[in-house]
C-alpha cells in the first residue's frame, strides 16, 4: 500500500537513539517532522541547521523533529551508532532533536519505498492525529509547517496536488530504474516492456514517452513500430506547447549522434518541418529556452536544403546565450558547441569573440546537451 497524505504514520522501527530520548511511538496532539539523511548526503547536511531552527521556532506548539539514519554505511549497528554519535558531535554539538538509527532497512521500507521516495533528504510531517500531512523536501517545511499546524494543509488543494506530482515522480523512477538496467545489458525487448508499462500508467511522463521513441527508432531500429510512435510524440508536443516535449522530439529527428541509415528521410524531414516550422512560431520565450530551439531546428533547415537559414539560427542562438545570466563555464560550453556546429555547417573557421573551432564534420554535437542543467531532450534518451 501506498503512503501518502492522509495515511496513518508508519511505526518507528528504530533500532537505537544515538540523540534524545527514545520515542517508541507518535503521541497524539503533537506534531513530528521524520527527517530521512545520512552523513554523507550534502543537502542533509545542508538542512541541518533548518532543522534546528524550524524546532526552536515550533517548540511551543507541540512539534517535535525526528531524524532517523537509514543509510550509513558499516560493519555492525554498534560501529554506526559509535560513528553517528562522534560525528553529530563534532558537526551539531548543540542539536536539539532527536537523532534514530536504523540499519535493518525496515525504516526505508515502510517511509521511503511506499511514499516513492528514493532521494534525501526527505522530510515527512506527522500530524496530530498521527496521520501524515506531507512528504516531501525539507526545502519546503517553512511555507508547509505554519499551514499543517493551523490544519489548513491537508485538505488544501495545494497539498492533493503536491502529493499527485510526487507520486508520479515516485512511479516514474521506479519505471526508468527498471528501464536502466536494462539499457546497461543492451536488452532492448525488456526495456520496451518496461516502457510501456510505465506510460499505461503515466501517460504523461515525458521521460518515457521520448524513451518509447528512441528504444524503437535508435535501438531497435523498428520504423514500423517507431515512426507512429514518434508521430503521436510530435502531435502532443505541438498541442502541448511545452519545451520538454518539443525539445525530446526534435532530438529524435536531427541529432548528430544518432544513424538515420534506416529512417525514411522523406518522412524525417517532413516531420522535422512540421516540427521546427510549429517550434519557431512560438512566442514570449525565454531566450534560454529560444536558442535550445535554435540549436536543435538548425539542423533540420541544413539537412534540408535551407543552410543559410540554418547559419542564421545558430548565430542567433550564440547571441542569446552570450547575454544569458548563466555560470561562465556552462556558458562558455553551450557556446563552444554552437560555435563547432556552425563551424562545421560553413566548412571553414569561425569565432565568436575570443572563441574560435574549424571544422570536425565526424564530431558528435551533444555539448549543449551536458552543458545544460538537465537538458529535457536528453533526459529521455536511452544511450
Amino acid at each position: 500500500m501506498s503512503l501518502e497524505t492522509n495515511s496513518p504514520a508508519p511505526a518507528l522501527k528504530v533500532q537505537d537513539w544515538v540523540r534524545g530520548q527514545t520515542l517508541a511511538k507518535f503521541q497524539p496532539g503533537k506534531v513530528y517532522l521524520v527527517e530521512f539523511w545520512a552523513t554523507w548526503c550534502g543537502p542533509c547536511l545542508s538542512a541541518m541547521p533548518d532543522l534546528m531552527q524550524l524546532q526552536e521556532k515550533y517548540r511551543d506548539n507541540g512539534v517535535e523533529v525526528v531524524a532517523v539514519a537509514a543509510d550509513e554505511e558499516a560493519a555492525t549497528a554498534d560501529e554506526v551508532k559509535a560513528y553517528l554519535d562522534a560525528w553529530l558531535t563534532e558537526k551539531f554539538p548543540t542539536l536539539n532533536f532527536r537523532v534514530g538509527l536504523d540499519c535493518t532497512g525496515e525504516m526505508k521500507k515502510l517511509w521511503m519505498e511506499a511514499s516513492f521516495s528514493f532521494g534525501i533528504p526527505s522530510s515527512f510531517v506527522v500530524d496530530r492525529d498521527s496521520c501524515i500531512a506531507f512528504i516531501g523536501h525539507p526545502a519546503e517545511l517553512d511555507d508547509v509547517l505554519p499551514k499543517v499546524l493551523d490544519g489548513s494543509w491537508r485538505s488544501s488543494d495545494q497539498a492533493k496536488a503536491a502529493d499527485r506530482e510526487r507520486i508520479a515522480e515516485g512511479r516514474e523512477g521506479v519505471f526508468l530504474s527498471k528501464i536502466s538496467a536494462a539499457v546497461k545489458l543492451k536488452d532492448w525487448k525488456t526495456a520496451l516492456s518496461a516502457i510501456e508499462e510505465g506510460i499505461a500508467l503515466l501517460p504523461d511522463s515525458i521521460q518515457l514517452r521520448v524513451a518509447h521513441a528512441h528504444t524503437l527508432l535508435h535501438k531497435m531500429r523498428d520504423m514500423q513500430t517507431g515512426l507512429p510512435v514518434l508521430r503521436q510524440l510530435v502531435r502532443e508536443a505541438t498541442d502541448r506547447n511545452a519545451e520538454d516535449w518539443l525539445l525530446g522530439a526534435m532530438y529524435q529527428l536531427f541529432n548528430p549522434a544518432y544513424d538515420y541509415t534506416d529512417f525514411p528521410s522523406v518522412e524525417r524531414l517532413a516531420i522535422g518541418k512540421e516540427l521546427s516550422e510549429h517550434i519557431l512560431a512560438l512566442t514570449g520565450l525565454e531566450d534560454n529556452v529560444k536558442a535550445s530551439y535554435y540549436r536543435l531546428v538548425a539542423p533540420y533547415y541544413y539537412e534540408s536544403g535551407h543552410r543559410a537559414r540554418a547559419e542564421e539560427l545558430l548565430e542567433l542562438a550564440l547571441k542569446l546565450v552570450d547575454g544569458l545570466p548563466a555560470p561562465d563555464n556552462i556558458k562558455q560550453r553551450w557556446l563552444e558547441d554552437l560555435l563547432q556546429i556552425l563551424s562545421n555547417y560553413r566548412g571553414q573557421k569561425v569565432c565568436y569573440g575570443a572563441l574560435c573551432a574549424v571544422p570536425q564534420p565526424n564530431v558528435s554535437n551533444d555539448a549543449t546537451a551536458k552543458a545544460e542543467q538537465e537538458n529535457p531532450a536528453e533526459r529521455g534518451a536511452l544511450e
